[in-house]
């Protein structure tokens, strides 16, 4: 089943019956119309319970001895039938905060992950009658579907090219957001939005993976660094060249391996001269 209308009149209608019922039989007590006074007693109460107040954002799912009779969306005061249940459900745009989960990635890699997510409900029958509790199935399913997804990526990609939590934050929280739909679909849950809030290696293995990450860094920097020198030291050679100035190859390649030396190196470079010949 899903949610649908419930009947429905202007609650003004009961509180009018009510009056009106309660008037009249204190008005048949002080005529000493006992029986008529009672029943009229007895139909004032009864129409109390046919009131029932909505706020805004907040749904009432009414239900009668076990039947499911429909839901009222529109806030105010309504007229129900006599004796119905009213349950009020919010529907109001909710968060939820995972707490730091630890998850293997899919190289094994131990990590720390959190998520927060955005959620209303669309369905209060399925909301109230297909689960027990639809928060808490909205907390648990999260979670799952949160492992779920942190274990099929890496924490970072260093060599090989595709997805990675670190890198692809934005598909990764899209993905989140598709799995967690299907799971919460059952509970007549809509999920708005998913967003990773945390995301580090986990504390035994976090300062193994900082050298690694520093080591990367290192060479990539170094990398650029040759790529650069290569272009100055031919561009050196080019000019000398075009000025007239010809070079055999030993001396290139002691001029070559000077200016590299002191492009590349971290340090700076202490001159020597020499006063003799490479000769």
């Amino acid at each position: 089943m899903k949610e649908t209308k419930a009947w429905a009149l202007n609650g003004f209608i009961g509180l009018l019956l009510f009056f009106a019922a309660l008037g009249l039989g204190i008005y048949s007590f002080t005529q000493e119309r006992f029986l008529i006074g009672a029943i009229l007693i007895v139909v004032s109460i009864i129409s109390l319970t046919t009131v029932n107040v909505v706020q805004p954002n907040q749904a009432s799912v009414i239900t009668f001895f076990g039947s499911y009779l429909g839901t009222i969306r529109k806030s105010g005061m309504w007229l129900v039938i006599p004796f119905s249940s009213h349950k009020k459900i919010s529907l109001r745009v909710r968060n939820f905060n995972s707490v730091k989960l630890k998850v293997n990635d899919i190289d094994g890699n131990p990590i720390e992950i959190a998520a927060v997510i955005v959620f209303k409900v669309v369905d209060t029958y399925k909301a109230l009658f297909d689960v027990d509790s639809y928060e808490k199935f909205v907390e648990i399913q999260s979670e799952t579907a949160l492992r779920h997804v942190a274990s099929k990526y890496p924490y970072d990609r260093y060599e090989t090219e595709g997805y990675s939590l670190r890198g692809n934050a934005d598909e990764v929280a899209a993905e989140l957001s598709t799995e967690l739909q299907h799971r919460l679909s059952v509970a007549g849950v809509e999920v708005i939005e998913s967003r990773l809030t945390h995301l580090a290696y986990s504390t035994e293995i976090a300062s193994a993976m900082l050298q690694r990450q520093q080591a990367s860094a290192i060479l990539s920097a170094r990398s650029i660094i040759v790529e650069g020198a290569v272009g100055m030291v031919q561009l050196a050679v080019e000019q000398l060249e075009a000025k007239g100035l010809q070079l055999d190859e030993e001396r290139k390649a002691a001029m070559i391996n000077n200016l590299l030396v002191a492009i590349v190196s971290d340090r700076s470079a202490t001159p020597v001269i020499n006063t003799g010949t490479l000769y």
